[in-house]
């Protein structure tokens, strides 16, 4: 049975229509100080506290209460009798509305994340063009600022190649006084041409931009901050969180992603797409919002979390779709990596939802080729088509891409030792408030932006190359080619990877039959930027996701890896990069099937299948010998439990008694109904277990769980009754199923909404009709191992363990045994207090 505590409310804490009941005073009461030797084991982020009412995790930047969700059909005499009475038109209508539901998640998903792209690609162009403009102006000073500065300062590239000869001072209005006059200002010279407005724009912007995408997650939805994926992951799993996929995340998710990625951020707008699917997914099958006034009562069939976690499935499916333009890579991403529990009915309702996705994001492509879609063009939505390049190999390319392999798994998990480290530093700043939280984005936006703007001063003018299609340099549009500070005819290979926004970049890198359009040193100054700007700025207060960072430095990698081995392999430059960013991808997510079907979709190229199903399963490999994938960690640190598809080594010598706990809370068939109040009052446990006694059953035996929700609904029609008798029909023709269902479009019931009188406590109240009177038992000798898999495959919140001796007489000397027994949630078998149980555990392990 569940031993987890709730907040005063039990069911409300996860209703999406109960925004804002739960402040921080109140989860300031959650909190104790504990020991250090308790605090080191699996919660680090949360250091100096534990919870006395409840588990808590850290969701987005904040610090949440956490409870399990009911993924069980509950099985009482009230669901079997709405199910014997639901005639075939409404057996139909519940069909319809699931792939009604998969039509509109699909259908809000695909224009969200069409929203996302042209709003970054319009916010960033809008940027990214004034400061091009303000280094043209800069650029095209008068004849008399360039000799100057020239004369000033000879290492300006610009100034040395542009200013030659004295023709065009002999030929301008200003006299040889003045050249003189102003060249011994040297302060003055230094304003005009060392490009000072162009750089305070672009910060300037970025900085606000920044700023705004902060304060709304600090002050509005700090749920939202970061991917999303690991709260996504560990909802699929079992656990939900407040406001987790609340209306307001959802709302900031989208506004924010847009603000941070347009900010010029190292992070991606594509983590955040599954959390915003998730939440579209979540509002529909909630039957909308009370609060915010979009209720539907004919979606009261989907008040349950089996029915929620199907949709929210679908929904973090779409959210992979929309941000790769990647159908079948979504479905197999929620499988591989999202979803805990998978049936094949779940798998076609999915690849529905991203079918529509796909034609949405397709016939918005269509009307972005008329240039109606903003600044750049065709609106930027993700696509890298490294077709035209050849993919022949050889033995010695098969040699270069199981380097690549290799190298990518040693540096993907060292990416992940760091990322973990950077998210313990900053939990501190973020729990000390939004201001901070707000400053901590201040102070990441500057450092990125003086990277972004000062870096490119350290590359070489390039010529422009002569065989080009496309305009050299770049003006006006994204394009390999940035003049930054360069002359007519030359372009700045690191301003063409930094000045633009990151997808165009990725794109950059990926481009195909341009050896030498970037020079090595300059792959490795993008690289190491890239990399380190990655980690330090995944976690401060913004939805921020990893896919676009760690595809940014894989393509960077694999294309100096390329540039290195280009005297023994044949392989184009563009594909070197594709296939570093498969490797990186494999060293830090850990996943295979989804990713390599992502990126063959991504980069229209099957013929790559073989390669890079290569390197995945290489550096997948490699860096699993080092620490797990980066969700996993996440997870971890930020104490949200999750139960995995095996069982840990030492659960193999222990067995369920071991990890049962007490003392046992457990009421009759027919129970006083002060002895139920007391119970709710001084537990916080979800469910108890019901057992019939004499004169209602020959002997104990377990009747079956009733659920503390079930509980509040059932006292608060107070069918009570004087004697200890059966009133099951009573309450079967006065409640109906629907009266149960989970709280969706509106509070649930409370204990302290209950108004029990003095003369009522001595009364007795029927749990039978209420009572899931088929609820999964194990014995108690079976293996923790085989239980905790068991509960996990079936998604479970509640298991009985009951005695062996069940039923045998028991000698009068020994005490009674209790028929059931409690078995905890998921995190009581993932405490740290449990391997120790083991006579085999070795705490150096």
């Amino acid at each position: 049975m569940d031993q987890e505590k709730n907040v005063n409310q039990s069911d409300d804490v996860h209703d999406i229509e109960n925004e804002g009941l739960l402040d921080g005073k109140e989860i300031e009461r959650c909190w104790s100080e504990v020991s250090d030797k308790n605090l080191s084991y699996t919660k680090p982020l949360l250091v100096k506290r534990t919870n006395t009412t409840s588990q808590i995790a850290i969701v987005g930047a904040n610090v949440c209460p956490i409870e399990s969700l009911d993924y069980e059909i509950i099985e009482n005499e009230l669901f079997k009798q709405d199910w014997r009475s639901r005639k075939k038109i409404q057996i139909f209508q519940y069909i319809l509305l699931k792939w009604a539901f998969a039509l509109l998640i699909g259908l809000g998903t695909g224009l969200v994340g069409f929203f996302n792209n042209i709003a970054v690609e319009n916010i960033a162009g809008f940027k990214l063009l004034l400061t091009s403009n303000l280094m043209s102006e800069d650029k095209n000073c008068s004849p008399i600022r360039k000799r100057c500065c020239s004369t000033l300062h000879t290492e300006n590239v610009f100034c040395n190649e542009r200013l030659k000869g004295f023709n065009n001072f002999i030929a301008s209005s200003e006299t040889a006084i003045t050249f003189y006059q102003r060249c011994a200002s040297p302060r003055k010279c230094k304003g005009d041409c060392l490009y000072f407005k162009a750089f305070a724009a672009y910060a300037g912007c970025n900085l606000g931009l920044a700023a705004a995408a902060a304060a709304l997650c600090a002050f509005i939805a700090p749920a939202a901050a970061g991917s999303g994926i690991p709260e996504v992951k560990a909802y699929l799993n079992g656990v939900d969180a407040y406001s987790i996929l609340a209306p307001s995340t959802l709302f900031v998710k989208i506004f924010g992603s847009v603000l941070g990625v347009s900010a010029g951020f190292v992070v991606g707008k594509e983590g955040p797409m599954v959390h915003t699917g998730a939440c579209i997914a979540n509002l529909l099958g909630q039957g909308g919002s009370r609060k915010y006034h979009l209720t539907w009562k004919w979606l009261r069939y989907f008040k349950n979390d089996r029915d929620r976690r199907d949709m929210i499935t679908c929904g973090a499916a779409a959210g992979v779709a929309a941000a790769f333009r990647a159908p079948v890579g979504g479905v197999l991403f929620a499988l591989e990596e999202a979803a805990s529990w998978w049936r094949s009915a779940l798998l076609w309702r999915t690849f529905f939802t991203t079918a529509v996705v796909a034609i949405v994001l397709r016939a918005f492509i269509q009307y972005c080729t008329t240039g109606k879609c903003g600044l750049f063009g065709e609106g930027g939505l993700i696509m890298y088509d490294v077709s035209s390049a050849s993919a022949t190999y050889s033995a010695p390319d098969i040699l270069a891409v199981i380097f690549l392999g290799i190298i990518g798994g040693i540096l993907g998990s060292i990416y992940n030792h760091f990322v973990d480290k950077v998210l313990r530093t900053y939990s501190i700043i973020n729990e000390r408030g939004a201001v901070l939280k707000i400053l901590l984005v201040i102070t990441i936006s500057l450092l990125t932006s003086c990277c972004s703007f000062g870096l490119p001063w350290i590359a070489k003018c390039m010529p422009c190359p002569t065989d080009l299609s496309v305009s050299c340099p770049t003006v006006g549009k994204s394009g390999n080619y940035k003049s930054f500070q360069c002359p007519s005819g030359y372009y700045n290979d690191l301003a063409s990877l930094f000045l633009n926004t990151n997808d165009d970049a990725i794109r950059n890198l990926f481009s195909t039959s341009t050896v030498k359009e970037f020079h090595i040193s300059s792959l490795f100054i993008f690289f190491g930027a890239v990399y380190c700007l990655g980690i330090i700025t995944y976690g401060i207060a913004i939805p921020s996701g990893l896919f676009i960072p760690v595809i940014l430095a894989g393509a960077c990698y694999g294309r100096l890896v390329g540039r290195l081995f280009e005297s023994i392999s044949s392989l184009d430059t563009g594909l070197f990069a594709l296939l570093g960013a498969a490797s990186f991808l494999g060293g830090t997510m850990r996943m295979t099937v989804s990713l390599c079907i992502i990126l063959l979709e991504l980069t229209n190229d099957l013929l790559l299948l073989p390669l890079v199903m290569l390197v995945l399963l290489i550096s997948k490999t490699v860096a699993d010998n080092f620490n797990k994938g980066v969700y996993d960690q996440i997870l971890k640190i930020k104490g949200l439990p999750y139960l995995e598809a095996h069982a840990e080594p030492y659960m193999r010598h222990l067995v369920a008694r071991d990890v049962v706990s007490g003392p046992l809370v457990i009421f009759s068939g027919v129970e006083k109904v002060g002895n139920i109040l007391h119970a709710l009052r001084t537990t916080g446990h979800n469910g108890f277990p019901v057992i019939d006694e004499p004169p209602f059953s020959e002997a104990p035996e377990l009747c079956g769980v009733v659920l503390r929700s079930h509980l509040l609904v059932l006292l608060k029609g107070k069918n009570f009754s004087m004697d200890r008798v059966v009133t099951g029909d009573d309450i079967l023709q006065r409640f109906a199923a629907f009266d149960f269902s989970k709280a969706g479009s509106g509070k649930g019931i409370k204990l302290e909404d209950l108004d029990i009188k003095v003369e009522e406590m001595e009364m007795y109240i029927d749990l039978h009709p209420i009572t899931n009177a088929s609820p999964y038992t194990v014995v108690e000798t079976m293996s923790l191992a085989k239980a905790a898999i068991l509960f996990r495959q079936l998604g479970l919140r509640h298991m009985c363990v009951v005695p062996k001796s069940q039923g045998i007489d028991i000698p009068p000397k020994q005490p009674p045994r209790p028929a059931v027994n409690p078995f905890r949630t998921l995190w009581t078998i993932l405490s740290p207090a449990i391997p120790s149980l083991s006579p085999h555990y070795n705490s150096s392990n």
